[in-house]
């Protein structure tokens, strides 16, 4: 039974509470604020009135208001900067992009693989799969791979190819006509007709 030294412990718990501490204010480290501007002047388009100051004024102005002076655009000539609460204008950002996150359609490509001799039972369980990933949203590539000497059957592939394009008109059109992509493979990706 090992025994740890209670002051080993300690140090090894305020290192992890320092390090997720580091993690967390990562987001803050990106913008530069207050006496850290280096520049001398200052383009102020929020918070005060829009204009060049210098940066102390800038400060001052900030200061007064109970503000912080936030760089915006560094690379502008001169830097772009704004008079917000720092910890409020971190929380709109966030706010900002996790909206954009949320309002994204991800769209996922997903794949049926056919061969030249499928069955009609499996041809069906493909079908239904098609169908459920079209009217979830995803887009299909419908593909038919030919092994060995099976290539000389291209015609059913694209006969298949067809037939599955004509059966799903209802829940996907077409992007492309089937085409050979490759020495084995044939195939083409259907979208949906409806993106929910």
């Amino acid at each position: 039974m090992r025994i740890i030294d209670s002051t080993l412990k300690t140090k090894i718990y305020t290192l992890g509470k320092i390090n997720s501490k580091n993690q967390k204010s990562s987001n803050s480290n990106s913008y530069i604020i207050n006496e850290k501007i280096k520049s001398e002047e200052v383009r102020v388009v929020e918070g005060l009135d829009v204009g060049i100051y210098t940066k102390e004024e800038a400060l001052s102005e900030a200061k007064n208001l109970g503000l912080d002076l936030v760089l915006i655009s560094p690379n502008a000539n001169p830097p772009v900067c704004k008079v917000v609460d720092f910890k409020k204008f971190l929380y709109e950002e966030k706010k900002k992009k996790k909206d954009l996150e949320k309002n994204q359609i991800k769209i996922l490509i997903k794949e049926v693989k056919f061969t030249p001799n499928i069955g009609e039972n499996d041809y069906e369980v493909k079908k239904k799969s098609v169908i459920k990933f079209l009217e979830k949203g995803n887009k299909v590539k419908a593909s038919v791979f030919f092994k060995g000497r099976t290539v000389m059957f291209k015609d059913r592939g694209e006969l298949i190819l067809a037939k599955l394009a004509t059966e799903i008109e209802e829940y996907g059109v077409p992007e492309d006509m089937p085409k050979m992509e490759a020495k084995n493979r044939m195939g083409f990706t259907i979208k949906p007709r409806k993106i929910k």
